[in-house]
This record gives structure tokens, C-alpha cells and sequence, in this order.
């Protein structure tokens, strides 16, 4: 029996910046294309805009000469900053798209969950969409009978499985749709950075999932900016960097390299093109940087010392409430803590347009030493809703030490904890107490 999963070979992926893609059309409208395309080149040729036309046919490679095996049973992470390739890629092996050129092989029955709601039908219920998916991916009613219970309490939607998926909430639609994707049985499960739109309960128990099915023998294409989770979940990763394949190996190494080279700076990330920044309408991420005490870009600091972390950001649409949030996780992906700017003189001010820097301060002798892994995000107030969530954005490095004056003391061995505060005690001696 073949024991290849996925076999990619020169996978590339060329779009036209300006142009429409659609691969649908009839025979009369792509001759009408020709020459409406006609008359208007000949119009800009008038007008003296020829540089302009040519710029509608900008050549862009989402994805370039892209080559690797995934085995049976592996449980592989795809990682590398926005606009690497990686929902590319996931796409092509989901036949949501062609490939430019190259080939991609798959042996199995593939599930794939790459937007929220994938695959559902909005005026379905959710129990029409199970059986729906199920049909999708190939199976018998009893077969989908069988794990439909399983799906339906993983999802935690029984009160409205009959209930038309149009009135979910997006956390309803997307439990629904990773219960569907992962507990059809599929050989292979595709699952892109969806999972940032869940709780961080349901995130754990998502992942948990995922774990679960890598035992079984079936393979998981994970893409996540998550990089403790990466590390967690994955036994291997495939860094991309402008559409081509930069690394390829243990999930360690690929992780530790992409965090502490030129693909993602450690301590600082910019994001220079306000088009391509994460975010919303509403605001976007500029900048975060990790700082010490004098204010210096660092990425080691010592346990006993403070570290500030800053936010740039641009508001785009004033009239707004907007909370900057930090989440601080170890290199296990165990979360130590999250913090909000609540200050009421701006979470409950409405902002006008402009650029802003937040910061906050971490104590010394709060975090235990490590790596430490900084997702920044921005929420929009009345109604609740995130307008910016960068996973891993930044990370830095605890560097723990023997000292009386560090929460450690003198002791030498391991101590276990996501943060090791440094807390005051008192002991006092009873004068009356009983000695024997």
C-alpha cells in the first residue's frame, strides 16, 4: 500500500494583480473580453495611459516551484507570514483552484476547513448540512448517522442543529463546521488559521482533535501563525516565503528558524503597506515591538527586569471603540496570561482617525524563563467583534537566573509554571508556642 498522503511536484500559482479570475465564463463573454480589452488599450494609448494598462496585468506568484511528500498519519504544520503561499496552496489541494503549473497528488477522502463555514449551505439546517458534507465527502447515510451524535455534542449546538446555519453565530458556524470536517472519518483534513475565530476553550479542544486524528492513522495540513500550537501538534513543518518552500523539517527547527531570522523578526514586526497590514475596515496593525527598561528593541530579558511591549496601529473609520489586547503564551502554547487596555479614558472613547501607539509593561520576576509567544489584537466595543488578531506576532526570551533577589532564590532545579511571580511572605515565630 502507498504510503503517501500528498505528493506535490512544481506546485505554482500565478494571478494577475488587477485582473479578474474566473475560470467560468462562456465562449461569447471571453470574446467580448477581447474586444472590450481592444477598445479600451486603444483608448489608453489616446490618453497616454499605457502605463497604467500594464499595470493591470501585473504578474504576481502566490506560489512558486513548490515540491514535498506528507506520509500517511503525519500531522504536518504550514507556517510563514501573510501573503507566504500557504492558503494557496491548501486551496489548490482542495481543487478550489488551479494551479498555474505543476501537479498535486492525493490518495483519500479529504475534509478541508479553510473559511469559516465552508461548504454549508446557508438556508440548510445544521443537521442537513452534516448529511450534506457527509454526502460531499463520500459517505453512507450510516455512516453519518454513526458519528452524528459525536458531531453535534463536540460542537455544542443541539439546541439548534434544526435551526437554518444563517442564523448561527460565526462561533456556532464554525464549531459546527471543524465537528463536520473532523469527525467524518476523512483520510486527510486540511485546516487553515480558522481557528483563531473560537474561544481559547474551544481552540484547545480543537486541537486536542486534530492530535486525536494524527494518532489514528489519518494526516492533518495544519496552517497556523500559532506557533506553540505548531510546535505542539505538528512532528514536522514547511516554512513558505514568497510562495516558495524556505525550510523543511522538525517542527522545532523550522519554528526556531522562522522566529529568529529574516522570515519573522523575533522581537519586531512592521508591517509597511497599510494594504496588506492585518486588520479590518475599521483599524489595522502597523507595528509591535518587545522593548526594555531604556526602551531598546530586545530579544532577551532578564526574568527580574521588566519588558514593555508597543503597538502601532491605524484607525481608518472614526467613530469607534477600540481595546488593544496582548495574550502571552510559553513555548508549550500553555497561555500564562491576557490583558486589555481598560483604561476608561480610552476603551470607552470613540476614536477618530489617525496612528496610535499603545503600550504595556510587563513586571520583572512575573514570567518563568522560556520562550515567550506575543499574540496582539484589537476589539471593536458595541458590538463585540475583532478587528485584528495577530498569532505570534512577536516573541522574546526569559533568561531565568540563581539570584536571592529573582523569584527562583537559590534554588537549582526545575521549577514548573508559566509565570513565577515574585511574591511577598511573612513568617512570624509564636512566642508560646509548645517545644517538647
Amino acid at each position: 500500500m502507498n504510503d503517501v498522503a500528498i505528493r506535490v511536484s512544481n506546485l505554482s500559482k500565478q494571478y494577475r494583480i488587477g485582473a479578474v479570475q474566473d475560470g467560468n465564463r462562456t465562449l461569447r463573454e471571453a470574446l467580448t473580453d477581447v474586444f472590450v480589452s481592444t477598445f479600451h488599450k486603444a483608448v489608453s494609448l489616446v490618453r497616454g495611459q499605457a502605463g497604467a494598462a500594464a499595470e493591470l496585468t501585473k504578474e504576481f506568484w502566490a506560489l512558486r516551484d513548490a515540491s514535498f511528500e506528507v506520509k500517511r498519519g503525519e500531522v504536518i504544520g504550514l507556517i510563514g507570514r501573510n501573503g507566504a503561499g500557504k492558503s494557496t496552496l491548501l486551496k489548490i489541494l482542495t481543487r478550489i483552484t488551479e494551479p498555474t503549473k505543476g501537479y498535486a497528488e492525493i490518495s483519500g477522502r479529504v475534509a478541508s476547513l479553510l473559511e469559516v463555514g465552508t461548504g454549508f449551505h446557508s438556508e440548510l439546517t445544521g443537521r442537513e448540512n452534516v448529511y450534506l458534507n457527509g454526502a460531499v465527502l463520500g459517505m453512507t447515510k450510516k455512516e453519518i448517522e454513526r458519528q452524528f451524535d459525536e458531531i453535534v455534542a463536540f460542537s455544542e449546538t443541539e439546541d439548534f442543529i434544526d435551526t437554518p446555519v444563517k442564523h448561527y453565530s460565526s462561533g456556532m458556524y464554525l464549531r459546527l463546521a471543524f465537528a463536520v470536517a473532523a469527525h467524518l472519518e476523512p483520510d486527510i483534513l486540511l485546516v487553515d488559521e480558522v481557528l483563531a475565530v473560537g474561544d481559547a476553550r474551544f481552540q484547545t479542544k480543537c486541537l486536542n482533535k486534530m492530535q486525536d486524528i494524527g494518532k489514528h492513522g489519518r494526516t492533518v495540513l495544519f496552517v497556523s501563525h500559532n506557533m506553540p500550537a505548531v510546535m505542539n501538534l505538528c512532528s514536522r513543518a514547511i516554512l513558505l516565503n514568497g510562495g516558495a518552500i524556505a525550510d523543511d523539517g522538525p517542527s522545532y527547527q523550522v519554528v526556531t528558524k522562522y522566529m529568529t531570522s529574516e522570515f519573522s523578526t523575533v522581537a519586531s514586526r512592521e508591517w509597511t503597506d497599510p494594504l496588506t497590514a492585518p486588520g479590518g475596515d475599521i483599524a489595522r496593525l502597523r507595528a509591535v515591538r518587545v522593548r526594555d527598561e531604556e526602551g531598546d528593541i530586545v530579544e532577551t530579558v532578564d526574568i527580574r527586569r521588566p519588558v514593555r511591549i508597543e503597538m502601532e496601529y491605524d484607525v481608518l473609520k472614526s467613530g469607534h471603540k477600540l481595546v488593544p489586547s496582548l495574550q502571552v503564551s510559553n513555548g508549550e502554547g500553555v497561555c500564562a496570561f491576557v490583558s486589555r487596555d481598560v483604561n476608561p479614558a480610552w476603551s470607552r472613547r470613540l476614536r477618530e482617525k489617525g496612528h496610535y501607539r499603545s503600550e504595556v509593561m510587563i513586571p520583572g520576576n512575573f514570567l518563568a524563563g522560556g520562550t515567550m509567544y506575543l499574540d496582539v489584537g484589537l476589539l471593536v466595543l458595541d458590538p463585540l467583534r475583532t478587528e485584528v488578531n495577530e498569532r505570534s506576532a512577536v516573541a522574546f526570551q526569559v533568561l531565568d537566573v540563581i539570584d536571592p533577589d529573582s523569584a527562583r532564590g537559590d534554588i537549582t532545579t526545575k521549577i514548573p509554571g508559566v509565570v513565577r511571580p515574585l511574591l511577598r511572605w511573612n513568617t512570624e515565630q509564636s512566642v508560646n508556642a509548645v517545644t517538647s
